[in-house]
């Protein structure tokens, strides 16, 4: 039996906790290390889920470190990545994969000249409100997607996050903050994007801190746009018009995505979760509603208090040690998250620049994840 691939974790911040405590939801793999330049952090975190406590420096060069999973802050996964890869280790990255699409490609192409696997977040579609969806598109249900729309609304982070500046800076905002949800779930569904249009502005100069902690009270200046329309163009033929604002009070948005095909129309659950309800149409009859509540991903399991939500934030991780050792494309490439970048880069580019712009990458859908692959990757 192969041994579990061993795994470190460079950055601890809130979001690692999600990744160390479902971790052991997942066969083959096991964390064995975290580091984060805030050594009290890293120290913290090891103690917590009985892993040791690295120097980031110190992580990348042990022995006993397969695959590092970077949860640093949007600005830094690049170099972080990259160090990753220089280190001779397999490389998954929290989204988005770069701020860029240039450098997203160099990583990819880093990878691929070096035999290592890239990955990254999101892994949500991986879950059967973006699998039950894509089963019912692939078997013709509601015919060719014609057209459809993506809708991602708030009044922003300032409200829930203690330390919220890094929201409105550039490789932030609305589009490559939540944006990788959507797009990386419409990719899965439809396919690679060709081109986009949009228009863009920032609602405020400057947010003001409601949430608790060190900054309540204080401005934040806003630095990148946060109302966001766009459309964008498929391979397929599709055409989505997506909104993203952190600008909106209320809305009567109330389904996340909506997709019209040749056929029938599909509404499908919030991409930020694994799973939900979904519901699609015969022409213009009832919506039939399917509830995936009784799928791998889709039993609720969060919080722990009280279980109301499907999150097995890991999965893509879990899906990518499979990959390793059956030297398959993992689901969450690195092919797929340097596109998605290169489709919200491309998106904030067309609004600045009132054009349309062409997308210059492009990437295969991710396969499937079908219920007997499901099963096999849980512990």
């Amino acid at each position: 039996m192969a041994r579990d691939t061993r795994i470190g974790i460079i950055g601890c911040g809130n979001i690692s906790d999600t990744y160390f405590s479902f971790a052991p939801l997942f066969k083959g793999l096991a964390v064995v290390a975290c580091a984060d330049l805030k050594a009290p952090l890293a120290k913290a975190k090891a103690e917590k889920y009985g892993v040791r406590a690295e120097t980031v420096d110190g992580l990348l060069k042990s022995d006993d470190v397969d695959l590092v999973i970077n949860l640093t802050i949007p600005a830094a996964h690049f170099s972080v990545t990259q160090a990753i890869l220089s280190a001779g280790k397999h490389a998954y990255s929290e989204k988005p994969l770069a701020l860029g699409a240039a450098d997203a490609r160099k990583l990819l192409a880093d990878a691929e000249r070096r035999g290592l696997k890239l990955g990254g977040a999101p892994d949500t579609f991986l879950g059967p409100s973006a699998q039950v969806p894509r089963r019912l598109i692939d078997k013709g249900t509601i015919g060719a997607v014609i057209a459809g729309t993506a809708y991602v609304m708030s009044h922003g982070m300032e409200h829930w996050h203690p330390n919220p500046g890094f929201f409105y800076k550039p490789g932030a905002g609305p589009v490559f903050d939540i944006g990788p949800y959507y797009i990386t779930t419409l990719v899965s569904l439809l396919g690679p994007v060709r081109g986009v249009v949009a228009m863009a502005r920032k609602g405020f100069a400057e947010r003001r801190v409601s949430a608790e902690g060190p900054m309540k009270g204080k401005a934040v200046k806003v630095t990148t746009p946060t109302t966001i329309n766009a459309v964008l163009d498929f391979a397929s033929g599709a055409q989505i018009t997506l909104g993203a604002s952190w600008d909106v009070w209320k809305h009567g948005h109330s389904n996340p995505i909506e997709l019209y095909g040749e056929k029938g129309s599909m509404l499908v659950p919030d991409p930020n979760f694994f799973g939900g309800q979904v519901a699609w149409s015969a022409g213009n009859d009832d919506y039939a509603v399917v509830d995936t509540s009784d799928e791998v991903f889709g039993v609720p399991n969060w919080p722990a208090s009280g279980p109301n939500r499907a999150n097995y934030r890991m999965l893509g991780v879990a899906d990518m040690v499979d990959a390793i050792r059956k030297n398959r494309e993992p689901r969450c490439s690195g092919r797929l998250t340097a596109h998605v970048v290169d489709v919200m880069e491309s998106i904030l580019r067309a609004a600045a620049e009132r054009k349309h712009i062409r997308i210059r990458s492009t990437t295969d859908r991710p396969a499937p994840l079908t219920a007997a692959d499901a099963k096999r990757l849980l512990a």
